[in-house]
């Protein structure tokens, strides 16, 4: 059964962390994954991947992870290719480890159940105005659409999406070990940590900045 704190969790895991959606729940290293996730989407909007960037970054100082080569990846890695490249970790962290090479296709396999656990969480934000087929004549036709886009996929998708919880804990592991950092609530990240203020008019305006 799905508790409230879980549902809280995963509302914030499929978030955008965008200024005027921040974090509303303390982050941890699930949240870190969700950022890299939005830095790759992000990718052609330099303003935007500037802002996920340092909100990963940030975060990772948060979480006393700034001396782990994950750091150093965020900080140097491409958006595009942050998840496509992110199990290569493994040989950094693991070193000549006898199944290093197994430990990257289990981190591979889970960002890839990942990425697409986000995806179906995502996929509205790409509507602009409207939701698709709402424009059909048939009203048959054009019920049966709504009721699979609004009501059978999202009520599934509440559930489904719970295994983002326990994904994230395994990548983790698999990443930085079996004593996973302690969460931190996003105001310490902001004073301390130099995480973007989502109070801050500037950076809300950089985040929806055209770009030309």
């Amino acid at each position: 059964m799905q508790t409230t704190l879980d549902h809280a969790r995963v509302i914030q895991l499929t978030s955008r962390y965008a200024p005027f959606d921040p974090p509303r729940e303390p982050l941890d290293v699930g949240d870190l994954w969700s950022l890299l996730w939005r830095l790759d989407q992000a990718v052609g909007s330099a303003n935007q991947e500037r802002y996920y960037r340092r909100c990963a970054l940030a975060l990772c100082r948060g979480l006393r992870l700034d001396n782990h080569a994950l750091y150093r990846f965020i900080d140097q890695t491409p958006s595009g290719d942050l998840y496509r490249l992110l199990p290569t970790l493994v040989y950094r962290s693991r070193g000549k480890s006898l199944d290093a090479h197994d430990q990257k296709a289990a981190v591979e396999q889970l960002l890839k159940l990942r990425a697409d656990i986000m995806r179906m969480g995502a996929y509205q934000e790409s509507w602009v105005s409207t939701w698709p087929g709402s424009g059909m004549q048939d009203v048959e036709l054009r019920e049966r659409v709504f009721a699979v886009l609004f009501t059978a996929l999202q009520g599934q998708y509440a559930g489904f999406a719970r295994l983002l919880l326990v994904i994230d804990i395994v990548i983790a592991n698999l990443l930085l070990g079996l004593h996973l950092p302690e969460e931190i609530a996003l105001m310490r990240l902001v004073t301390t940590f130099n995480y973007p203020d989502p109070a801050d008019a500037q950076v809300r305006d950089l985040f929806f900045a055209e770009e030309g």
